[in-house]
């Protein structure tokens, strides 16, 4: 049997985006785990059958809009801001776009939200760091967010109640751009992410290979936190947040 954090490294793997001392030790996983081998397979055979049958299609102009929204320079700098963001946007569409075709199971099923959130949660935490923007600061987090996204989240700042706001990223739920908050408890960290309340969820919400989520909506918004503390906490971490959204 294969996880989803087994799932998710191998599709890093094959991608060659692990580094190379993580890249052996999980070719020693494969040598030893039948399972997860021939998942690499299947995934393999199944890349190569889309790039073969499937016609690659022009993006349409209303992605083309978004992703140069997200790739806006931003800073005085902006050679190197707009390298920087551009190569951001870039890996996490690509990293999007993969979430969603491995989060598809074999009868073809589409992947749940709390099913991408997670994965993308996963892969921040195997990032150097899980934030394109490092700030406790909301004042320089919530306008990191303005300009590049039609809508962004409310930053509250929850230090006080124990969830220090680490920053912020956006991340790419079923190629749909999403601002993400980041607070750390501890040495748990917390992603928070904004999705059109269209997305919201639609059946009971349970947990993913050990990592918790909840759902809540506000406004035109439905926010995801997802975390592997303790349910309770994470309850208490939605309970603060919303709680703070009242704030001026």
């Amino acid at each position: 049997m294969t996880t989803q954090n087994d799932r998710l490294l191998l599709n890093a793997y094959i991608d060659g985006e692990l580094d190379p001392e993580h890249a052996l030790d999980f070719e020693r996983r494969l040598a030893d785990n039948a399972a997860l081998a021939n998942e690499r397979r299947r995934i393999e055979a199944l890349r190569a059958a889309i790039q073969e049958r499937l016609p690659r299609e022009p993006a349409s102009l209303t992605l083309r809009r978004r992703v140069a929204a997200l790739v806006r320079p931003q800073f005085p700098n902006w050679r190197a801001g707009w390298a920087a963001m551009a190569a951001s946007v870039a890996i996490a569409f690509a990293a999007g776009s993969l979430a969603t075709l491995v989060a598809i199971g074999p009868g073809g099923r589409e992947p749940a939200v709390s099913e991408l959130v997670v994965a993308s949660h996963v892969r921040s935490l195997m990032a150097s760091q899980p934030v394109d923007v490092s700030s406790s600061d909301r004042h320089t987090v919530k306008p990191w967010f303005n300009g590049k996204l039609p809508q962004s989240p409310r930053v509250v700042e929850l230090a006080a109640q124990g969830f220090s706001l680490v920053g912020g990223r956006i991340d790419v739920i079923g190629l749909t751009p999403a601002p993400t908050l980041v607070y750390r408890v501890r040495q748990h960290v917390i992603s928070l992410t904004a999705l059109p309340v269209s997305r919201r969820a639609s059946a009971p919400i349970r947990p993913i290979d050990g990592y918790n989520v909840l759902e809540w909506t506000d406004g035109p918004l439905a926010y995801w936190a997802v975390s592997d503390v303790a349910p309770p906490e994470l309850d208490n971490f939605a309970k603060a947040f919303r709680a703070g959204e009242a704030e001026p």
